[in-house]
């Protein structure tokens, strides 16, 4: 169907400024240099480890809560759509999600958010940091802050990973994926279209033998250097270095078309169904956090149309990611949350769609630390206000951090500094904590 230019706002177009400081961070950058890094000491496969790990499903442009996780039919501000039952009983969700709907044993809804705030920059900022927006000030990423707080010493993948469509196009979302004042160790890592970072074989010339001799001279003279030398950029290269070598022997990890064949079909040919299936390889890795972007949300116009394309694409696929995870045992050690930068307007517009909404909407969580089967709040009858339990994006942030086990009014050592974990003026949404 047709594509309307739905935002104008700047953030909806690309810019040098975003692209010279986008989310690769500097663990994908040294893997360019592919020819390099060869001849690593890892084991070829990662041990799955126990460790807890977060699942973070965004759905950006900002997805209707009416047409998800917050039906209103047979009001004025309903649309078209009917509410179907879930596998909780009384628990009822819109039919655009006949699948999920199945999953909801193992899920919880949150609809009662009210951010204040209907723009998309400053909204994907408040949501995956837990902050209020602040000029001149970065907090790090929901992802840097997982990273830190449950990587163990040992893990060499990356740990910060966002799973996403290749950038391009009039309608580029904005990523902020910043590991902040916690460096660039726990920066992300973007995985563009399910495809495997481009690691780069050894040159034919050079074995691996060799290889191995160079890196032992490379380690030997950085250890002489560091000793009166040592600084943050060099230690954070280092690391960087180290990753990507290990990346080469583990290049498996990220290879998808590794999963059988009725894996991918169950997950089905769309591109977010292989993200899905790419997902739940990199949690079975152990990786801490995983983020699955699903884009095209911003329905000004024609929102049911595109909410019946957008949601038909990310039903199934999710609703199977979660049956896998917990099939296999993953969900246990999972948390899993579905979240947009705001919700849309309950009003219908003059072109049958729905703008920015940052009032009364709804985000999903379940897995690990969760009570599951659980719907947190209210909204009044036709959904414009909350009427029961208002929280906002610091109360979720805590909450899915204390979900896997990080105290979250605790404090990072940074270079001596006492940072706070998450917002103190916040706290966790209790009552939904297992």
């Amino acid at each position: 169907m047709t594509r309307y230019q739905r935002c104008r706002t700047e953030e909806h177009t690309i810019s040098r400024r975003k692209l010279l400081t986008g989310t690769l961070g500097t663990a994908g950058l040294a893997l360019g240099l592919g020819d390099l890094l060869t001849g690593s000491t890892a084991v070829a496969n990662q041990l799955k480890t126990g460790h807890k790990r977060v699942l973070n499903v965004f759905l950006h442009g900002g997805v209707s809560q009416l047409e998800t996780w917050d039906p209103k039919p047979g009001t004025d501000t309903g649309g078209p759509f009917r509410a179907i039952p879930t596998s909780v009983p009384g628990i009822h969700i819109c039919e655009l999600l006949p699948y999920t709907a199945m999953q909801m044993h193992r899920l919880s809804i949150v609809r009662s958010l009210d951010t204040h705030n209907s723009d998309h920059g400053r909204g994907v900022v408040e949501m995956t940091t837990g902050r209020k927006e602040t000029p001149g000030t970065d907090y790090p990423h929901l992802g840097a802050v997982t990273a830190k707080s449950l990587m163990p010493d040992t893990f060499t993948l990356p740990s910060h990973i966002l799973i996403r469509s290749s950038p391009g196009g009039r309608n580029v979302e904005s990523e902020f994926h910043k590991a902040a004042y916690l460096g660039p160790r726990f920066a992300s890592m973007a995985i563009y279209d399910a495809k495997p970072p481009q690691l780069e074989a050894l040159p034919a010339p050079l074995t691996a033998e060799a290889d191995v001799r160079r890196n032992a001279f490379r380690e030997s003279a950085n250890s002489r250097f560091a000793r009166r030398r040592r600084t943050a950029d060099t230690e954070a290269f280092n690391f960087s270095f180290t990753q990507a070598r290990e990346l080469l022997a583990q290049r498996h990890v990220f290879e998808v078309s590794r999963e059988s064949e009725s894996d991918l079909q169950r997950y089905g040919t769309s591109q977010f169904g292989k993200h899905c299936l790419l997902a739940r390889r990199l949690l079975e890795y152990g990786v801490p956090y995983v983020q699955v972007n699903h884009a095209d949300y911003d329905s000004h116009h024609e929102n049911f149309d595109f909410h019946i394309e957008q949601l038909g694409e990310f039903d199934q696929p999710f609703a199977t990611l979660i049956s896998d995870l917990a099939d296999r045992g993953l969900l246990a050690e999972t948390l899993i949350c579905v979240m947009s930068e705001f919700g849309r307007t309950p009003k219908i517009n003059a072109t049958y769609g729905r703008d920015h909404w940052g009032t009364a909407w709804s985000v999903v969580l379940g897995g690990t630390g969760i009570q599951p089967g659980a719907v947190i709040g209210k909204t009044n009858e036709n959904g414009t206000e909350v009427v029961d339990r208002s929280v906002d994006h610091g109360h979720v942030f805590h909450t899915i951090l204390q979900a896997v086990g990080v105290n979250s009014l605790g404090e990072f050592d940074v270079g001596g500094r006492p940072f706070p974990i998450a917002d103190p003026a916040k706290d966790s949404i209790g009552e939904l904590l297992a």
